[in-house]
């Protein structure tokens, strides 16, 4: 026997010619057949080595250790083909599909359905007008005087800020400036220039704040405000009137609140909870211990300046104001819990309502 020959030569060249022809059709399977620790072939033939003569096992190693490199070659030339390899298609059942066929179209008369959104703006209107409201709209581009300076906002207010509002146009001295509404009360001061009084109107539509983005706000959202201006208006016609939308809203059985609170368009001010049960997932009805008050809207008393600043006279009218946001209540009423589900236009969301 030559100085380096070993014992195992004709099993290591059988096992390079082996390695070198196998098909690579499984790379895990060709792992486990030839660098496997317990089954591996080239694993079996280095835990012989004790048995070979002494001084035949240096060479024996580098032959080994060349046949591990060759397996371990062949492994990654089996693993990057896996990885390159297209995917077979299956359906549910498992049966092929082919990708390059064309989509189905749909059929002309498929149905379609509204966003949740729309229909939960049709719900609150459609409960408004059945309460003698008529609805006005007005414009998303809004200048200062209609969404600040008429409504009694100060000029150091921060909504005025550049982080609440979006301004097209910076604000000029005379606060004229031109910005992106921030509420749709815009729409209630210019019905009041328009209108003299009685005057029962919603205002429902797009709002924008320059909010950061999360769960559950948004830099655009929807509002629905309402205005009543006439003699004797009081606070109690205001509870009574936000009672009777959230009992129609939500059932009868709604629990509900009204806390103080501060607008600067309105003195006195509150704003509206109703209970979210979180074990039963449903806004209103209160069923046990688990849950929390959420707030659906904020209203109150029309501040006297305000008519002033339409030219009704304040010493004869009186009035209440109200704003709520369509996609808290659409939230509330469906158990959604990110607000942001309701602009990603997923359909695996959309057609579940």
């Amino acid at each position: 026997m030559s100085s380096d020959s070993t014992p195992y030569d004709d099993e290591i060249a059988a096992l390079h010619a082996e390695i070198a022809s196998d098909p690579l059709d499984d790379a895990e399977a060709f792992r486990v057949r030839y660098l496997g620790r317990k089954s591996g072939a080239v694993g079996a033939l280095m835990g012989r080595m004790g048995e070979a003569p002494p001084e035949t096992r240096r060479a024996l190693g580098q032959k080994l250790n060349a046949l591990k490199a060759a397996a371990e070659a062949r492994l990654a030339e089996a693993t990057e083909q896996a990885a390159s390899a297209p995917v077979a298609a299956v359906d549910a059942d498992g049966r092929p599909l082919d990708l390059t066929l064309p989509g189905r179209v749909p059929a002309p008369d498929a149905p379609g359905g509204l966003h949740v959104l729309t229909s939960t703006l049709a719900d609150i209107l459609g409960i408004f007008r059945a309460f003698g409201f008529s609805v006005e709209r007005g414009p998303e581009i809004e200048d200062d005087w209609h969404n600040f300076t008429a409504l009694h906002f100060p000029p150091d207010h921060p909504a005025r800020d550049m982080q609440d509002t979006f301004f097209l146009e910076p604000p000029p001295p005379d606060g004229r400036g031109i910005l992106l509404r921030t509420h749709t009360s815009p729409v209630q001061v210019r019905v009041m220039e328009r209108e003299k009084p009685p005057i029962r109107v919603v205002a429902p539509g797009r709002v924008y704040r320059n909010e950061a983005i999360s769960y559950k706000s948004f830099c655009l959202f929807h509002q629905v405000e309402g205005l009543v201006v006439d003699e004797g208006v009081s606070f109690a016609d205001l509870k009574a009137m936000l009672t009777a939308f959230a009992e129609a809203f939500f059932g009868r059985e709604v629990s509900m609140r009204f806390r103080p609170s501060f607008f600067p368009f309105t003195e006195v001010s509150a704003e509206v909870d109703v209970w979210w049960d979180t074990a039963a997932g449903a806004a209103g009805v209160r069923t046990g211990a688990d849950g929390r008050w959420m707030e659906i809207l904020g209203s109150g008393m029309v501040d006297p300046a305000v008519l002033e600043n339409v030219g009704i006279d304040a010493e004869r009218y009186t009035g209440y104001a109200f704003g709520m946001g369509v996609e808290r209540l659409a939230m509330l009423r469906h158990g959604i819990a990110d607000i942001r589900l309701l602009y990603e236009n997923d359909l695996r969301f959309l057609t579940q309502f």
